[in-house]
């Protein structure tokens, strides 16, 4: 028992050094696709309102109008295609997702920016599994977190240990998720 012990503390220490990074992405994306109902955690919207007198009406030089427009209100963004959902309403969809949308009777407008988040745009898009090489190290990562879970159950003896607090907290830790589980499957 003594060597299970002592070996547990060396895979436990190293394997936790060495996914330290993979650690810190997972939880930083967890806690923000937890609250995806709460806010967009890849980009923030700015809104600009304005008004133009560039007709945007459905002609002949409406590409030449819209170029105008954009120079006007939106002078660096890159222009890729519109639509008209209502007759009197024009969007505009930029590079990089924002739109605009004008009235085209009064001119008034909302033009929509969407900015990546720092950091959490990146670890969001790890979480995902971008490919078949990041899929792989996060299939070894679970299977770290798995070797994690065992090896804590040997790391410490005695009452702080399995039979005494740490055996509490693993049955705990156990039932709260069995807990909601049947509460969310009722």
């Amino acid at each position: 028992m003594k060597k299970l012990r002592k070996w547990s503390r060396i895979l436990h220490r190293d394997i936790g050094y060495f996914f330290i990074g993979t650690t810190l992405i997972y939880g930083l994306s967890g806690i923000a696709l937890n609250h995806i109902n709460d806010w967009n955690p890849n980009y923030t919207i700015e809104v600009d309102r304005f008004k133009t007198q560039i007709s945007l009406h459905k002609s002949d030089d409406l590409e030449e109008n819209i170029t105008q427009f954009l120079n006007e209100v939106a002078p660096k963004e890159t222009y890729k295609k519109h639509y008209y959902p209502q007759d009197d309403v024009i969007k505009i969809f930029l590079k990089g997702g924002s739109s605009i949308v004008v009235n085209t009777n009064s001119g008034k407008g909302r033009a929509e920016y969407l900015k990546k988040r720092l950091v959490f745009y990146e670890v969001n898009f790890l979480h995902y599994n971008p490919n078949k090489w990041w899929m792989w190290f996060s299939d070894i990562f679970a299977g770290a977190l798995i070797l994690f879970a065992v090896t804590s159950l040997f790391m410490v003896k005695g009452k702080k240990g399995i039979t005494g607090r740490g055996g509490v907290y693993t049955a705990l830790g156990i039932l709260i998720p069995l807990i909601f589980l049947f509460y969310l499957l009722r």
